[in-house]
């Protein structure tokens, strides 16, 4: 099983991976799900000479167990639900709904406190790279997808460091192309694969922003 340092190092890992193929090629874009996946995308759009912008996803954690993914909600207004977990939870539509808007909040203040705005660089035509730390269950993921495909770009690529394999399987059946560095098993958590993985602040978050926007 590779294991990684930190984010950053995840980061020049996947890199080096992506660098053969998108690296200097006009059009490319990096999308991070912040905020965990900034520090990684930022080292990949370093490598690629590539812009990075955020796209941001919000987790629809199951009341009590909220590392458990009912869902994801995703700029744009796209929300997908995990029809398994929602089988077996008992959980109210007034509850589900809940959950919901509260996440919409902290989505769109993410969006204004990252970027200054809500909404999404264009992405007609382009090929975006979206990164995270890692995926778990998948739900954050499929809504960020499903949010840039509405977006009709040339071509969708996911990169991360880590997933598990059924997670694997099932993204690389939505995308153009799939780069996982590692699928350790059993999978409990990504943070697994990490020495350091602590939380990603929003000042970490624009500062790489900004630094990004500087170089390009």
């Amino acid at each position: 099983m590779n294991r990684f340092r930190d984010r950053r190092e995840a980061g020049e890992q996947l890199a080096a991976r992506l660098c053969p193929l998108y690296a200097d090629v006009p059009g490319v874009i990096v999308l991070a799900l912040p905020r965990g996946g900034v520090p990684v995308a930022f080292e990949v759009a370093k490598a690629l000479r590539a812009p990075l912008d955020v796209f941001v996803v919000r987790k629809l954690g199951l009341p009590g167990y909220e590392e458990l993914a009912m869902g994801a909600i995703a700029t744009g207004g796209v929300q997908v639900l995990n029809a398994e977990v929602l089988s077996v939870s008992d959980i109210s539509e007034a509850t589900l709904r809940g959950v919901c808007e509260r996440e919409e909040r902290e989505l769109r203040r993410r969006e204004i406190a990252y970027r200054g705005h809500e909404g999404v660089p264009e992405l007609s035509g382009k090929t975006v790279l979206l990164i995270d730390d890692g995926v778990a269950t998948g739900a954050s993921m499929k809504a960020a997808i499903e949010a840039v495909r509405r977006q009709r770009p040339q071509r969708l690529v996911v990169a991360v460091p880590t997933a598990p394999a059924s997670s694997r399987d099932d993204l690389e059946a939505l995308v153009d192309d799939l780069f996982v560095l590692t699928s350790p098993e059993p999978f409990h958590a990504v943070g697994q694969v990490y020495d350091q993985f602590e939380q990603t602040s929003d000042e970490e978050v624009t500062d790489l922003l900004a630094r990004a926007a500087k170089s390009c």
